[in-house]
């Protein structure tokens, strides 16, 4: 497992930040988190901070139903970015829905790895990031 990983997460609940934050700081995998509690700035961080290639970038979206930019937005805009930025990234979402349509739309876009359902299980994640 890479000790280098550093996750961004994207969620417009302050608890759930905190909570996965936390989450991810206890199983040991993470070199740094950085939060976000609007869509848009997460990109506009992803666009104005250009990734070194020290280590995995992880980008958990805890929301897809945001406002101002939403989760399925968020990853169109994403995907319009140069692959120079785009491949140091793996996008994973982490919600609570059960709608299949979302799943389905998930599934469409390139950059998005897995669709996880909430909770978030240290376990789980640390087995899909080895």
């Amino acid at each position: 497992m890479d000790p280098a990983l550093h996750f961004i997460l994207i969620d417009d609940s302050k608890l759930d930040c905190l909570i996965t934050e936390k989450i991810i700081q206890n199983i040991g995998i993470c070199a740094s988190v950085k939060s976000f509690l609007e869509a848009a700035a997460a990109l506009e961080y992803i666009k104005n901070n250009p990734a070194s290639a020290d280590g995995a970038k992880i980008i958990l979206m805890l929301d897809i139903y945001m406002p101002l930019m939403n989760g399925f937005e968020f990853i169109e805009e994403f995907e319009k970015l140069s692959p120079e930025i785009r491949n140091l990234y793996s996008i994973f979402i982490l919600s609570s829905s059960i709608n299949e349509n979302d799943q389905n739309r998930v599934a469409n876009y390139k950059t998005v790895k897995h669709f996880l359902n909430k909770p978030l299980n240290g376990d789980f994640l640390i087995s899909l990031l080895t």
